[in-house]
């Protein structure tokens, strides 16, 4: 069917997470000065209700990037969304202020998300996850000049579709556990840590192994020692020991937003140097406090000659098997080869994510995006996939581009500037094209 451009948003977010939340944020002040009228946009969130890795909100757990890289702050430090707008309207800007750090708890600044969130209710559909995203039919040989996004709503069950000249894609990570590996209720990846958790009776829990060497594995390990008094707590490591992250302030330019350029138009090898050098800024790394929280309480438990907290180092994990109310946790040595078996009640990766990939939701439109030699998608530096003449609208990513864009690709840090460029790109092309006032929406 046919459309006019009356009936077209500007913008369709997929997913809304905090990434397009900053790109909703600057469309919304940078858009306020646009010459062609209000811009028109919809996001739509699969979740049932905004939530930012909720079940990591571990106690006294702490950002590791200052609260003053927001959604907005690097990008407008006067924005009414940013950081210290939330706690001045919490009341809480003076009492934050007294705890003298750049770091607020990762529940603290939850909240902070959920607040800024709020303020969009009106252009956010939760519970509708997009299920593709297409071609108009009359324009599978021409230039399109919009895209069909089909947008499934959990609690109807039906398929919709609405039309967009510009898609933003941020549908997120992708939990990473070991190939053969399935999740249940007694094997659990991080992502899932909490609930899971509170689900299970701590009295079932005797003996519970952590896989990982990172800052999640790391306070996962601390905080079961913790909760779980009476039981055997098992790190699981690759390494001789937990790494701590690079935080200096040197290393940390490679977060900031000039360093985004210098990747993106760098060299092959100046780009190899960037994850060669400074991958210990964030990948399979812990904080130092973390690091020496787990220490302490491996000294303390050989002082009391409790030994509750073993950490198995150089060790990988080669299979899992369901034995009745265990898991039977197969291990390589690192070292020297041999294997181990370790039966557990409950057993959590920390491994990880993988990059968000765009491709289940792109469907048919992936064939007219262009690839480089590597099979990767090309980006350009607006983050707007490169595509055949015949896709004319924008399709942009928020994630999926650390090959092109570096580090900071889905990471906070740069969130609130990636999500300006983002905007602006849009703003220019649309000064161009034209506006849309109103979105259309139909039954498939």
């Amino acid at each position: 069917m046919g459309v006019n451009s009356a009936e077209i948003y500007d913008v369709v977010g997929v997913g809304f997470g905090p990434s397009n939340l900053a790109f909703a944020i600057a469309l919304e002040e940078n858009g306020d000065d646009a010459s062609a009228g209000p811009v028109t946009s919809a996001f739509f969130e699969r979740q049932s209700s905004f939530g930012w890795h909720r079940n990591m909100l571990l106690p006294s757990a702490t950002m590791q990037v200052s609260f003053l890289k927001d959604l907005a702050t690097l990008r407008n430090p006067v924005s009414r969304f940013g950081f210290v707008s939330f706690l001045h309207a919490s009341g809480r800007l003076e009492q934050f202020i007294n705890t003298q750090t750049f770091f607020p708890t990762r529940e603290e600044f939850h909240q902070y998300l959920d607040w800024a969130q709020a303020l969009f209710s009106g252009q956010v559909s939760y519970g509708s996850e997009v299920a593709g995203i297409q071609l108009p039919s009359e324009s599978a040989s021409a230039n399109a000049q919009y895209l069909q996004v089909k947008v499934r709503d959990s609690d109807r069950g039906d398929i919709r579709t609405v039309a967009a000249r510009n898609v933003v894609i941020s549908t997120g990570l992708v939990p990473q556990v070991p190939d053969g590996v399935a999740s249940d209720e007694r094997v659990w990846h991080s992502s899932e840590f909490l609930e899971r958790f509170k689900q299970a009776s701590p009295d079932t829990l005797k003996k519970v192994a952590v896989v990982g060497a990172g800052q999640s594995g790391a306070e996962i390990a601390r905080f079961l020692y913790d909760s779980l008094p009476q039981a055997e707590i098992y790190a699981i490591i690759p390494s001789y020991g937990y790494s701590i992250a690079d935080d200096t302030p040197f290393a940390n330019r490679v977060f900031d937003s000039a360093a985004v350029d210098d990747y993106y138009f760098g060299t092959e090898r100046s780009r190899e140097a960037f994850w060669r050098y400074h991958k210990n800024t964030n990948y399979s790394v812990a904080d130092d406090e973390v690091i020496r929280d787990l220490y302490q309480r491996v000294y303390m438990d050989e002082l009391r000659g409790t030994n509750r907290l073993h950490i198995l180092n150089m060790a990988r994990v080669t299979n899992v098997k369901r034995m009745g109310n265990e898991s039977r946790v197969s291990m390589e040595s690192l070292l020297d080869g041999g294997s181990q078996d370790l039966d557990v009640d409950a057993l959590v990766f920390a491994t990880g994510y993988d990059s968000m990939d765009p491709s289940g939701v792109l469907g048919e439109l992936d064939g007219y995006c262009l690839r480089d030699g590597a099979g990767r998608y090309q980006v350009g530096r607006d983050y707007r996939l490169v595509t055949t003449p015949d896709v004319s609208c924008g399709i942009y990513l928020q994630g999926g581009t650390e090959h092109t864009h570096g580090l900071t690709s889905s990471l906070l840090s740069n969130i609130a500037v990636r999500g300006g460029e983002i905007a602006d790109s849009i703003l220019q092309r649309r000064s161009v094209d034209g506006p849309a006032t109103s979105g259309l929406t139909t039954s498939a």
